[in-house]
């Protein structure tokens, strides 16, 4: 069959904008749903933030509260994501390579952090955190205050960004077979030379996959954090926080800029967890 020469038609004798509009109607409804729920609201932050002009949208971007406001998030949500990336392993292999009473007691309880509501998260933690909690009491006397401080937004990032790494990690585990350390024994390796050589490079992908989803949690984390931390400028301020003050105070262009700067971190998290993804389909 001749293919036609007229601009805008495919092989087939189309238009491109005829066959969008030909698709199937789940594709539309699925097109529709994310315009509505993503693409829509995205595109009205970015639009609003332009409003203000690239010198005034820069200005605001880097106040000092607000550069202080990124700092304390991002720097703590990569220190709970890296705790959790370590202790996360630790928790997968045991809930994987281990049998032990209330198994399934304790695998149920690593996602309470989806199920728990943030703003009950961060009561708990402030009341267990606080000088008169039950762990903060033990920590008063060493002078070390967690509720209230830098510390406390730490934990609640830690407390809501754990799940990641574990389930993340937990397939990964299960498809590992065991079969291939016995042959590393057998063959003369050290326990230790099985993981670090055998083990780990497969599982360094979901490793850095539920990391990389960690910190994203951590980063857009408000209502736990809010409890259990002062909201202090320069002290314990974190960027989600930061933007509901501007809120409050009737800001609107101040909070509309620092939502599209932590916007864009979160897709360029979530190109960095795509990468991850597929560097890691190498192992599979």
């Amino acid at each position: 069959m001749a293919v036609s020469s007229t601009p805008g038609l495919t092989r087939a004798g189309k238009n491109p904008l005829s066959q969008l509009f030909n698709l199937s109607w789940p594709w539309r409804i699925m097109f529709g749903y994310l315009s509505i729920m993503l693409f829509l609201p995205m595109a009205a932050l970015f639009l609003k933030a332009s409003t203000v002009g690239p010198a005034e949208f820069w200005r605001i971007a880097t106040t000092p509260v607000a550069l202080s406001a990124y700092e304390v998030t991002f720097t703590t949500a990569l220190i709970a994501s890296l705790i959790n990336g370590l202790f996360g392993v630790l928790i997968a292999w045991v809930l994987v390579r281990y049998d032990f009473p209330l198994k399934r007691l304790v695998d149920a309880v690593i996602d309470l952090p989806f199920a728990l509501p943030t703003s009950v998260a961060g009561l708990t933690l402030a009341t267990v955190y606080s000088d008169n909690g039950w762990i903060g009491s033990l920590l008063a006397p060493l002078g070390i205050k967690v509720a209230f401080t830098r510390l406390g937004v730490g934990v609640a990032m830690l407390f809501i960004s754990l799940p990641f790494v574990v389930r993340t990690l937990q397939p990964v585990l299960q498809e590992m077979e065991k079969e291939v350390e016995e042959a590393a024994w057998s063959l003369g390796a050290s326990h230790a030379q099985t993981f670090w050589k055998v083990i780990l490079p497969p599982l360094i992908p979901p490793i850095l996959t539920g990391v990389a989803l960690g910190f994203s949690r951590a980063v857009g984390e408000y209502g736990s954090i809010v409890i259990i931390s002062s909201s202090i400028p320069f002290k314990d301020l974190i960027a989600s926080v930061l933007v509901f003050q501007k809120l409050e105070q009737f800001d609107y262009a101040g909070a509309t800029v620092i939502g599209t700067v932590l916007l864009l971190i979160s897709l360029i998290m979530l190109l960095a967890i795509n990468i991850l993804q597929a560097w890691g389909r190498r192992y599979e």
